[in-house]
């Protein structure tokens, strides 16, 4: 057999294994958080635009929603201004707001749209003030909250940085059903009208539960869950999560987004996937593949 036959043959494999995949997520709703190397990495970019856009074009509805946190250091950094994060969250002050939604708003948001676009796609970028999508209030923490060690019910005054308490989706859905994929930056309003800087994987999580969406994806730097042993979990529900969590396995940084994932599983949404975007097409394998490439978290089992 020639190189070519073996190539022919590897790709309509490949197809094959996509068809029932592609028919059975045709006309559904897939929410993804965008970030990482994902969203630094060039060749990263570049093949998850073109995975956004195959979405597309087989009839599966994207919504992309986008982090930026180190792109607002480095403008914070040439104005120098210096970044304070109370664990893992930036205080923003309304000179930092500002920043967060230049950033964020204008130029993150504007060259994802703008990558999407280039690859044939049909981008919309949005923030939570366009359409009035996103409603958020302030986000209240006490320091026992953030650290149970200090023992302490005084509040943290985290600055502009929100939580979501509504969202409208009309907006979204008038974009879905006109053919574009919107683009979404997670910067809240509140009812003065005040901008708000929300966790990304928050503001992913809640717009999967409102829309009802089919799958949750969370792009991350890391395989997905891994065990003790550091082989890859997946197939997982609400229940195995909390023992995971009491065994220590789920630790740290993860914690919120294994919260996020349980939430909108628990929601209605059907699964929820951390992948890990550091992998070319990670998007595509994990929708059309029998492995995947990251874990898959299912409702029930509380």
């Amino acid at each position: 057999m020639s190189l070519n036959t073996q190539r022919a043959g590897h790709i309509a494999q490949v197809l094959t294994e996509a068809l029932p995949y592609i028919q059975r997520f045709s006309g559904k709703t897939l929410v993804i958080k965008y970030g990482g190397n994902a969203m630094t990495d060039e060749s990263l970019k570049n093949s998850f635009a073109r995975d956004v856009v195959l979405l597309k074009a087989v009839g599966i509805n994207p919504v992309i929603v986008h982090g930026g946190g180190p792109q607002i250091g480095q403008l914070l950094q040439r104005i120098g201004k210096q970044s304070e994060f109370i664990n893992g969250m930036r205080v923003t002050d309304q000179e930092t707001m500002d920043v967060v939604e230049m950033v964020l708003g204008g130029q993150v948001n504007k060259s994802i749209v703008n990558l999407i676009n280039n690859h044939g796609g049909r981008a919309v970028g949005l923030t939570g003030k366009d359409g009035s999508l996103i409603f958020a209030e302030k986000l209240q923490v006490t320091g026992e909250t953030i650290d149970p060690a200090l023992q302490t019910s005084e509040m943290i005054d985290l600055g502009h940085v929100g939580k979501v308490s509504s969202i409208d989706t009309s907006v979204i859905d008038m974009l879905i059903h006109s053919d574009f994929i919107p683009v979404i930056a997670p910067i809240g309003v509140g009812k003065n009208g005040e901008s708000y800087n929300i966790n990304a994987d928050l503001v992913a999580g809640k717009i999967a539960e409102v829309l009802q969406a089919e799958k949750l994806i969370l792009l991350t730097n890391t395989p997905g869950l891994l065990d003790s042993d550091g082989q890859l979990l997946t197939g997982l529900n609400a229940k195995r999560v909390s023992q995971l969590i009491e065994q220590g396995v789920i630790y740290g940084g993860m914690l919120p987004k294994i919260g996020c994932a349980l939430d909108a599983v628990a929601a209605g949404v059907t699964t929820a996937h951390i992948i890990d975007g550091r992998v070319q097409h990670a998007v595509l394998l994990e929708m059309f593949t029998d492995e995947g490439v990251g874990t898959l978290i299912r409702g029930g089992g509380r």
